[in-house]
């Protein structure tokens, strides 16, 4: 992955998000896409902190959307690595996370995994 395909992909993943638009974020995403994220037993109401494939992350994030209407991010850095990269950005909480995705040869996500600030 090159540094300008890095920041393309996350000019367009924070736009996505910021616009409150699903269908945008999840074209990212490939059909068997793994995510992982603490957050994902806050929202679901269950122990699990993954979830499989594009139509489960889109309920989840469906979800999600719904509980947080002032939904906001705001990019801080890029890291960027042979197949994947890595998103630092404050919420419209006001806290650090990270996004780290890997990305298949098509140039899709199939393995996300979000942290957030301690």
């Amino acid at each position: 992955m090159s540094p300008e395909r890095a920041q393309a992909f996350a000019a367009a993943w924070i736009a996505a998000w910021n616009a409150r638009d699903l269908d945008r974020v999840l074209s990212h995403y490939a059909d068997d896409v793994v995510f992982r994220s603490p957050r994902i037993a806050l929202v679901t109401g269950d122990e699990s902190s993954v979830v499989r494939g594009r139509a489960q992350l889109a309920a989840y994030w469906r979800k999600a959307l719904a509980m947080n209407t002032g939904l906001h991010f705001d990019l801080d850095r890029v890291y960027v690595s042979k197949n994947a990269v890595t998103l630092a950005y404050r919420n419209h909480r006001g806290e650090s996370a990270a996004e780290t995705m890997l990305f298949d040869e098509r140039g899709l996500v199939r393995e996300g995994i979000a942290a957030y600030a301690v």
